[in-house]
């Protein structure tokens, strides 16, 4: 090859190198509250307030790092929102040996009297915190989305934190006692008193967005059903107005988003929790 070719080849190589670079997603960001509570942003943490989205389902970083469980953080990002997660309990750095992972591990909290919600609504309000007196998150717009168990954990912080705006659960859990890692712990106390249809009252009134497929034997499409209707009944016994959009849509998969709910729960958020360009519907 000669000189010539050689450096025609290395232009047409660092072409593709900028323009891979360029096409790269952002970088998952670790940091950490004053009280060590750790979190994560998809990208690093802006220089001024941006509205702001929690998302939840696993680990920070795979929630982050996956379209998937970004859910409609993808089409928010693009309008200018800060992607935020931590680790659930039972995942992660949130997992505490000898207890097993995941559901399970929520399971066996419940029966140590372990409150892991209150635990994990604890976390999310010291991010939020944080990102407020930091001027990196503009209170007025935040809200929470996340899928499955990550789903069931949004709608308990937003009914727990009243600065959230706005939910959006996809594939929600919202009876533990569905779930087969609980059956046999169906008349645990705490357990009971962890349904999401004990909080409707908390959540009577504010935006909420629910996608859940028409067979999801899994977490229970009826459960979704009811605790739609229960904050509904809620609100509308206030006197006030009711915000929940419940979409049950054909999905042969079972436990799965249904194709289509980012778009929509995104066009939702931009409606209901708004950015300073655009605030929200009344």
């Amino acid at each position: 090859m000669n000189k010539l070719s050689t450096g025609l080849w290395l232009g047409f190589a660092v072409s593709i190198m900028t323009a891979n670079l360029s096409a790269a997603e952002p970088a998952v960001d670790l940091h950490k509250t004053k009280e060590g509570t750790v979190f994560a942003t998809w990208g690093p943490l802006p220089d001024q307030a941006k509205p702001t989205l929690f998302i939840l389902a696993g680990t920070m970083e795979s929630t982050l790092g996956s379209p998937y469980f970004r859910q409609c953080g993808n089409q928010l990002a693009e309008a200018g929102y800060l992607l935020v997660s931590v680790d659930i309990p039972c995942h992660g750095k949130e997992f505490r040996p000898p207890e097993p992972t995941g559901l399970s591990g929520w399971a066996y909290r419940c029966e140590q009297g372990d409150d892991f919600v209150a635990d994990n609504n604890r976390r999310l309000s010291q991010v939020l915190d944080h990102l407020i007196k930091t001027g990196q998150t503009n209170p007025d717009y935040v809200g929470v989305c996340g899928t499955s168990r990550g789903g069931y954990l949004a709608l308990q912080f937003a009914a727990h934190d009243p600065r959230v705006k706005g939910v959006a659960a996809f594939a929600p859990v919202t009876d533990l006692t569905v779930l087969n890692e609980f059956k046999s712990r169906a008349q645990n106390e705490m357990v009971q008193s962890l349904s999401m249809v004990r909080k409707a009252d908390q959540l009577a009134g504010r935006p909420v967005w629910i996608v859940i497929g028409d067979r999801d034997l899994r977490v229970g499409t009826d459960e979704s059903i009811e605790l739609a209707r229960s904050i509904t009944k809620a609100g509308l016994e206030k006197g006030g107005p009711s915000h929940v959009d419940l979409h049950v849509i054909a999905e042969p998969k079972g436990h799965t988003v249904p194709e289509g709910s980012t778009d929509l729960a995104a066009n939702w958020f931009l409606k209901r929790v708004g950015t300073p360009d655009s605030p929200p519907a009344k």
